[in-house]
């Protein structure tokens, strides 16, 4: 396995690797912002944009899993593990930590599936994770991780825009993120492991929870031409705040089109069917979206999935518990009306946003 840099100190000397915003593709990119700085709510901003023969995919995988359960009606953590229902606020919680390096307490590693003769456009590493359990962890360690290549050893990244930080009643809730697109054009395609997301174990009513997601967009001749956007933000939904909807400026959804959508979520819960995820063209009804892994009004169910079946993780958590980063296919609507495309989040549970993105087809 990837060994990182050295000890704790690794994060002194951290590297190079954000270039604060990238100039690739087209339009507006989010407002930069030192590292540090964060905000209760971001707001959520184009990051990439672009028209070009190819798509999007991303490897991702959650920080933390359950360790045993503290009520007495909760699975067993390997049948949760394996996909049956339930909630971290079940079980006392513990990090994941498949590197085998002692400097690091988390670590997992997911794949980035890129079709042959595929130049990577962009690629931004997103994690987050809740601050207070049974531990309390330290806001200044937000805007940092290590993340390693296919091969290679551990790099330390520091983020490079605005942290998103909310503290509610019961949770600390926060998401980062940095540029990362020279690493991964340079490494291409394979398992990228990324450690010391700072999340906080044990047991709460808030649950424990926390991941990574790394977004790559990438070009490829023979592939459709596709509108493709990142988008991301940080806002809390359920409760009193029960919707979001992020409308992707310039991804025209024409009827008929096919699509997929990302969504990087934070503690949502299986099993309880109070959530969904739909898309329009910015006028019309929504419709829900929904596949094997994703069941329409639960959408926000601790998964990490997308077509074409499952990305290779380790490990390969059925139910992450409380850490969501779906792909979901989709098509226009059959009407003639053309809009830009618009996500729909819906929770009567606390939950939290941080990304989404989208390829469409382009018709013209």
């Amino acid at each position: 396995m990837r060994h990182s840099l050295g000890l704790r100190r690794v994060f002194v000397p951290l590297l190079a690797l954000t270039a604060c915003l990238t100039t690739h593709g087209t339009g507006a990119a989010a407002p930069p912002g030192p590292p540090g700085n964060e905000r209760s709510r971001v707001e959520f901003t184009q990051r990439f944009h672009a028209l070009q023969h190819g798509g999007v995919v991303r490897a991702a995988n959650s920080a933390i899993t359950c360790r045993r359960p503290v009520v007495r009606t909760a699975a067993s953590c390997a049948d949760v593990r394996d996909g049956k229902p339930g909630t971290n606020s079940d079980f006392d919680m513990f990090y994941i930590d498949v590197d085998e390096d002692p400097n690091t307490y988390n670590s997992s590693a997911g794949e980035v599936r890129l079709p042959p003769h595929s130049r990577v456009s962009y690629a931004r590493l997103y994690w987050g994770g809740n601050l207070r359990v049974g531990e309390q962890k330290p806001p200044k360690d937000n805007g940092r991780v290590l993340i390693a290549e296919p091969g290679g050893n551990y790099k330390a990244v520091r983020a490079d825009t605005l942290v998103g930080h909310r503290v509610t009643g019961d949770a600390d809730a926060f998401q980062a993120s940095a540029d990362v697109t020279d690493l991964v054009r340079g490494a291409g395609a394979g398992s990228y492991t990324v450690a010391q997301v700072n999340v906080a174990m044990g047991h709460s009513r808030a649950g424990a929870w926390g991941g990574w997601t790394l977004v790559v967009a990438y070009e490829n001749a023979a592939e459709p031409r596709r509108s493709i956007a990142v988008w991301d933000g940080f806002d809390r939904i359920g409760a009193g705040e029960p919707r979001h909807a992020v409308r992707l400026r310039g991804v025209p959804l024409a009827p008929g089109a096919e699509g997929r959508a990302g969504v990087v979520a934070y503690d949502g819960d299986r099993g309880l069917g109070r959530d969904t995820v739909s898309v329009s063209d910015g006028r019309g009804r929504p419709v829900p979206l929904s596949d094997a892994a994703n069941p329409e009004g639960d959408v926000l169910n601790s998964t990490i999935s997308g077509p074409g079946g499952p990305t290779r993780r380790e490990p390969a958590y059925a139910n992450t518990l409380g850490y969501d980063s779906d792909v979901l296919p989709f098509t226009g609507g059959s009407g003639t009306r053309r809009g830009d495309l618009t996500v729909h989040l819906a929770s009567q549970d606390p939950a939290w946003i941080g990304v989404v993105f989208a390829a469409v087809d382009v018709r013209r």
